[in-house]
């Protein structure tokens, strides 16, 4: 399972602080974390996506038992839905993975995951395990356990089907049996190449109340929690509201709850416990047989100064020494990590290496500048600096509170990799593992930069080596000083300028593709080519490109078209000069919540192709959570207005109503969760409803029942359900196939349900008026038939329809059958 390789983390025990900067931590951070420096035990808490960890435990074990604490989420919840913007799948993972560590900034935890991919919800184990590989996510389990050595292991769900999705309960089920497999050495036997085998002492599940789902119960262990802590100024339960609501694109903003609470354990496995989750586990250095250090850390902690922190330095010098003589290794490496973040926290240092743009090309030089400070009395000497490949001797005493800028040219390295996340940059092995580039890397929330100055400093007669990475510094206006990774890009890029093309039957495909120059290098014999399938379609032969960014246009003829059996394409581009291809696009991801973030997709794009018949013009939608159909529907020509409070009141008729302003759209179009995420709509729904009677349509997509504006979506009312159909080949019945929706402009078969992505459907209603037709029945295997899919009622001249089918899904997919169906839907007042 684990390959050779051999990484620095693993092998040396000198402390790296990796960081875009090495900051000291705040008084109350020190003092913590010299107390869980005095605490041996750990814990791994367990479950499947980012969010789902119990972030009020998470904070008390942390922050008042002074544990050592991590959260292991076996997906990145790439799964999901996103309530900021129109990504999915690994984008959405790549927001939600910082997310997290955003959380964990705040509650203190660390971060983990395996290489499983949340492929949606799933209703049970068996649903689960027919995507992922049980053994290999076992396997990542066990690494996680053996490289991060917890004494107590907890899970959020059981497994079964109270976990109330498939993959909560998968998570119990790896968990348990690695728990029994991580101190076995016949287990894996390739990790020992890098840890040694650990058996954890317990695994509890962490029961619950979810709603009217109640599992705990007066004879399982409990633990009070949420606890005031003055030098947090909050309790535990309100620092665990601020952590989960940092999940801002699942909309997971939660109440910061004061006061105490208790919490509900149930054994699993191992020794169990009688009256604490620590029982029978060797909590103090002395019970290691090393009292000298557990009389010098409450020598430290008795004596720290929280005005003065760097009078403990002397104290922890000696510490150090003591750490670093012992015999048990892994021990040693865990401890002389935290305590030598401590002691350069105590000393007030603080290192970046900041240039003035945020991206940069491999081969090319830039001026950086290298900022460092100390606040200690005592000083701290720089010794070396190395500049990525060269050394330079500085010897220089750091005086307290006096910042020292030095000003280097540094060449990026010609070999220096793309800046993107290690489980991306290669493509994933199915539709539920990332490829992962070295096993070592599992676990990890992100990989460290590659790119790094290293510092030599001396505190006392101890040596300290830091890691600072490259990175790019700007003042905002209204964040006021950003510090993020420098990223490094490719030197030319290839984007076509629609994200999707849709061409009909008999017609020729224009379309479109940006190069972007990142380089001031000439590109000579440069050859621009557009692929199916690996035939060349088209393309261009270029003399030089120096420079300047430009754009290529395509005619593809509808007889080579037509020659394409498929009605769903993937093209792809790339650009050849000087024996280089390049073919890769920059994915970059902006939001006030989180870093910049960037990864590297193929220059591909999706074409629709075949009889897809659009009869409308003009439409006006109502922005929900981030979806795609807007711009499809524009890709399509279709004019599309995004309505605001204004359009609402702005123009009002004698009656009162804004329908005749609404007249003007062959249809209205309402986001997905719009009556989730759109405040005003309770407000709008009487304008709509006029719209509607007066001869308009009116079209809604899914909502669910979480933090909703509206009691009734419909004129006639019907009530949503956590009802779907998850397999997205799931047998689709016509109730009505002579039903007009199924008719105009295009003719809805099952063939259009071939090909969906991921599901067909979520929240189906489960009740409805008895004016509203059901269209469609589908289930998934061994369940009941649903009909809530997609319900359609005449009101006054009007139609409305509500339809859960995953069409934010299926349209950036390129899928042609849902497009046509959703063009239906659009177009039921022309017919």
């Amino acid at each position: 399972m684990f390959k050779k390789v051999i990484t620095a983390c693993i092998l040396s025990f000198y402390t790296v602080f990796s960081a875009q900067q090495v900051r000291p931590a705040k008084s109350s951070e020190i003092y913590r974390d010299l107390k869980t420096l005095k605490n041996l035990p750990k814990v791994l808490y367990l479950a499947a996506h980012p969010d789902d960890e119990n972030t009020g435990l998470l904070s008390w074990l942390i922050n008042d038992q002074n544990v050592e604490t991590g959260y292991l989420s076996l997906t990145r919840g790439d799964g999901g839905q996103n309530l900021l913007g129109t990504e999915q799948g690994a984008a959405l993972g790549l927001i939600r993975t910082h997310e997290l560590l955003e959380a964990r900034k705040l509650d203190g935890a660390q971060q983990f995951f395996t290489r499983a991919i949340d492929f949606g919800f799933s209703k049970n184990t068996t649903d689960t395990f027919k995507q992922w590989d049980e053994n290999s996510i076992i396997a990542d389990v066990v690494w996680v356990i053996r490289k991060f050595r917890p004494d107590v292991i907890i899970c959020r769900f059981p497994p079964t089907a109270a976990a109330g999705h498939g993959q909560h309960a998968a998570s119990a089920v790896v968990a348990e049996k690695a728990f029994k497999l991580a101190g076995d050495k016949n287990a894996f036997p390739n990790q020992l190449k890098y840890v040694n085998v650990w058996q954890p002492k317990r695994i509890l599940w962490n029961t619950f109340r979810f709603g009217s789902v109640n599992t705990t119960a007066e004879n399982q262990l409990k633990v009070t929690v949420g606890q005031y802590d003055a030098q947090l100024g909050m309790g535990y339960g309100e620092l665990a509201g601020l952590s989960r609501s940092l999940h801002k694109s699942q909309g997971a903003g939660t109440q910061s709850v004061a006061g105490i609470k208790t919490e509900y354990f149930s054994h699993v496995d191992g020794e169990p416990a009688k009256s604490t989750l620590f029982d029978g586990i060797n909590k103090t250095w002395t019970k290691e047989g090393n009292t000298d250090i557990d009389q010098s850390l409450d020598k430290i902690i008795s004596a720290f100064n929280f005005n003065n922190p760097d009078r403990s330095l002397p104290d922890l010098l000696v510490l150090r020494k003591k750490v670093m003589a012992l015999k048990d290794s892994d021990l040693k490496k865990d401890k002389i990590k935290s305590l030598d973040q401590i002691i350069l926290s105590c000393a007030g240092f603080m290192g970046e290496v900041v240039t003035n743009q945020a991206e940069a090309v491999a081969g090319e030089s830039h001026n950086f500048r290298l900022n460092v400070i100390s606040r200690a009395e005592n000083p701290v000497v720089l010794e070396n600096v190395k500049w990525l490949s060269q050394s330079e001797n500085f010897n220089r005493k750091l005086s307290k509170d006096s910042l020292i800028t030095i000003q280097h040219q540094i060449q990026i390295p010609a070999d220096a990799a793309l800046t993107e996340p290690y489980w991306l940059a290669k493509p994933a092995k199915d539709a539920a593992t990332f490829s992962v580039p070295n096993d070592t890397l599992v676990g990890l929330p992100e990989t460290e930069s590659p790119l790094n100055v290293l510092l030599d400093l001396k505190i006392g007669s101890e040596k300290f080596k830091v890691k600072l990475p490259l990175s790019f510094k700007k003042l905002d206006p209204v964040r006021g000083d950003v510090v993020e990774a420098l990223r490094i890009i490719p030197a030319l890029e290839l984007k076509f300028t629609q994200p999707l093309y849709l061409v009909k039957e008999n017609e020729d495909l224009h379309l479109s593709l940006n190069v972007k120059i990142n380089s001031n290098k000439q590109f000579n014999n440069g050859k621009v080519n557009l692929m199916y399938n690996g035939e060349r379609l088209g393309g261009g032969d270029l003399k030089s490109v120096n420079g300047k960014d430009f754009t290529v246009d395509y005619i593809i003829p509808k007889a080579k078209l037509a020659s394409i059996k498929s009605n769903q394409l993937q093209l792809d581009a790339n650009f050849i000069a000087d024996g280089i291809t390049y073919n890769k696009k920059q994915v970059l991801i902006q939001y006030p919540h989180l870093p910049s973030l960037q990864y590297f997709a193929p220059a591909t794009v999706a074409v629709m192709k075949g009889d897809i018949q659009t009869k409308i013009k003009k439409v006006g939608y109502v922005q929900g959570a981030g979806d795609f159909i807007p711009e499809f529907l524009r890709i399509a020509g279709i004019q599309v207005d995004v309505l605001k409070d204004e359009d609402f009141y702005g123009n009002l008729d004698e009656s009162g109503g804004s329908q005749n302003k609404f007249s003007q759209y062959d249809a209205i179009v309402l986001g997905i969760r719009a009556n989730n995420t759109e405040k005003k709509l309770g407000r709008w729904m009487p304008f709509l409803w006029s719209y509607v009677k007066a001869g308009g349509n009116l079209v809604m997509q899914y909502n669910t029942n979480q933090d909703t504006t509206l009691d009734q979506l419909g004129m006639y009312n019907f009530s949503i359900a956590n009802k779907r159909v998850t397999e997205e080949n799931a047998e689709v019945k016509f109730l009505n196939p002579n039903h007009k929706l199924l008719n105009f402009p295009n003719k809805i078969t099952s063939n259009d349900f071939k090909g969906w992505v991921q599901e067909l459907g979520a929240y189906f209603p489960a009740q409805w008026d008895a004016a509203y037709e059901p269209l469609f029945e589908m289930h998934d295997t061994g369940e009941e038939s649903l009909q809530g899919s997609t319900l359609y009622t005449k009101y006054g001249k009007g139609n409305f329809i509500y339809t859960p089918l995953a069409f934010f899904r299926q349209l950036p997919a390129g899928n042609v059958g849902a497009a046509r169906l959703f063009l239906n839907f659009l177009s039921a007042q022309k017919n």
